[in-house]
């Protein structure tokens, strides 16, 4: 088992920035594929970004790319997401997952998730 845990997540008026983090234990951290994923409110879960096990490569839905950056530090054990220039849209709660093979853009090939942490972002 690997398990995840989120934080970072809050309140920010549009414009603002957050950083998410993803704490991982349990296995090889640096064996995984990484994604986060969001859920905004009344709507299904949807691909954010996700990057391979190395860091070398890293994949964006169209709306966040140029303002958002996912990063690894396989030494820490952590995923990151730099979000800046963040919109109302933007509100839900992101989720962290692994995947043995890959970091695909859909949910089904994750393996393991964490609990998510609430991003609320205010006009």
């Amino acid at each position: 088992q690997l398990q995840l845990v989120e934080s970072g997540g809050g309140l920010v008026q549009a414009g603002g920035s957050l950083r998410l983090s993803c704490a991982a234990s349990g296995r090889t951290f640096s064996r995984y594929g990484m994604g986060w994923f969001r859920q905004p409110p009344g709507k299904e879960r949807e691909f954010v970004a996700g990057i391979s096990w190395s860091g070398s490569f890293t994949d964006y839905e169209d709306s966040v790319k140029g303002r958002f950056t996912i990063s690894r530090d396989n030494a820490k054990n952590t995923v990151y997401l730099q979000m800046n220039s963040l919109k109302p849209e933007d509100t839900g709660i992101y989720y962290c997952a692994a995947e043995a093979v890959g970091w695909g853009t859909s949910q089904y090939e994750y393996d393991y998730w964490g609990q998510g942490t609430q991003v609320t972002v205010s006009s």
